[in-house]
């Protein structure tokens, strides 16, 4: 049963992103969804990325239980998804919640994984 576990990704029960748009989704879904174990599964971890994360849980943690209910029911609306290279995907979105403030992060493949990078995010 073990082995059945780790060749299904481990112990996280989260599957690696087929590609940058996967990668992306699902790192913001977990992040509106207050689910930080799951985002940071689909970070680039990195001291930067990490304190980053850590960061925007504890903003989550301080927000009202209505707006958390808010976050957890938005949909995410992608905007642009533009790969810079075969390495590096631009993730341009809003959500339902807040339609008007505008993201883009950047999904970066290192090792043939794809991986969210915090260090380069815009908010509009």
């Amino acid at each position: 049963m073990a082995l059945i576990l780790v060749a299904c990704g481990g112990n996280s029960g989260y599957q690696k992103a087929e590609d940058a748009q996967d990668a992306g989704r699902e790192f913001i879904r977990a992040s509106l969804d207050g689910n930080y174990e799951k985002a940071k599964f689909y970070l680039l971890k990195d001291e930067d990325n990490l304190h980053l994360l850590k960061k925007q849980q504890a903003n989550y943690q301080q927000m009202t239980n209505e707006d958390k209910r808010s976050f957890s029911d938005a949909s995410i609306l992608p905007i642009e998804i533009q790969a810079v290279n075969d390495s590096v995907t631009n993730y341009k979105y809003n959500n339902s919640f807040h339609p008007n403030d505008t993201t883009t992060i950047r999904i970066v493949r290192v090792n043939n994984e794809w991986l969210v990078d915090l260090k380069s995010v815009i908010k509009m």
